[in-house]
């Protein structure tokens, strides 16, 4: 005799929202995409390996990937009918400015993202001031405008970082990973929007494997990593929340991922409801909805910490 086994409700069905402050999305939408890329290109290995640097003939050619990647993506963001963000180390610009006038072209953003790819929490406030300054005016004299936004190279924003920023005139920040939605950076100098984003959404940890920057991890397959993507993408659909891809030119802009990114893309877009968007209307619609009243963000007041906590303070005196 065979038993039969009452079904529970599916977790879907019980579980309504499980952010307590989801962002109302423009016309019913309900959740927002950006698929961003930090073009890094060469920046990094010649900050961290200035000697070497000229001698990487391999890691060079695998970095400048980005003169075939660049293109290819912009195709499919034409393809798509679709405007996104591109953060960009303003010594890149420089060096490849064929590269930022495709990109203006087609009417994306342009963002900073340092200028040689240098890492804020290993700085003085001065010095990440400077370097600050340094990318906006490349930016704004390349584009024609300042950025409106920052993402902090390896995600090593400082405690001084959303005060620079506001003391800038920046709207947004997207190097931090404390939410699901948009939230507020309240600083001495002003607010920052944040777009937070987190690992499991860069492309870096699915991808990467070099022996010359000593990062070796098990590379994966497309399908793999975009598994990844889409589950997280299926719990912002679910819930309201918010998606923002963090990749590289030279990582996801290979062929056989950047063909599964249109794919992607194609999925997204079947389930109508999103909102695929430049990170600066991100943080253009939040600050509307602050300001009519129709959402209340959560707000981080910045540092966190001042200092080394007081307990391990006291104990190393």
């Amino acid at each position: 005799m065979v038993r039969k086994i009452a079904r529970k409700p599916s977790q879907r069905a019980a579980v309504k929202s499980l952010i307590a402050n989801p962002l109302p999305w423009p016309n019913g939408a309900r959740c927002a995409v950006a698929i961003t890329f930090d073009i890094d290109t060469d920046s990094f290995l010649h900050l961290e390996q200035p000697e070497q640097a000229p001698k990487m003939l391999s890691a060079l050619s695998w970095l400048r990937y980005d003169e075939i990647a660049v293109p290819r993506i912009l195709e499919v963001f034409r393809h798509y009918s679709l405007k996104q963000t591109f953060f960009y180390p303003a010594w890149c610009m420089e060096r490849y400015p064929h590269l930022v006038e495709m990109i203006l072209k087609d009417g994306h953003e342009i963002a900073a993202h340092g200028y040689l790819h240098e890492e804020p929490n290993k700085l003085t406030r001065e010095r990440e001031h400077y370097w600050l300054r340094r990318q906006i005016d490349v930016i704004a004299k390349m584009t024609g405008r300042r950025p409106r936004g920052w993402r902090a190279p390896v995600y090593k924003a400082s405690q001084y970082s959303p005060e620079l920023l506001a003391e800038e005139g920046l709207v947004y920040d997207a190097s931090l990973m404390g939410d699901d939605v948009p939230y507020v950076l309240r600083t001495k100098n002003g607010d920052v929007v944040e777009l937070p984003s987190h690992v499991a959404l860069d492309d870096w940890p699915h991808f990467v494997h070099s022996f010359d920057i000593d990062y070796r991890m098990p590379v994966k397959s497309p399908d793999e990593a975009f598994a990844c993507y889409w589950a997280e993408f299926e719990a912002a659909y679910d819930h309201g929340g918010l998606w923002i891809g963090v990749w590289h030119p030279f990582v996801t802009g290979r062929l056989s991922r950047c063909v599964r990114m249109a794919r992607m893309i194609e999925d997204m877009l079947t389930k109508k409801r999103i909102w695929f968007a430049p990170m600066e209307e991100i943080a253009r619609h939040a600050q509307a909805c602050i300001a009519e009243g129709t959402w209340q963000p959560r707000i981080d007041r910045i540092p966190y910490y001042e200092d080394t906590i007081p307990e391990l303070r006291d104990a190393a005196e």
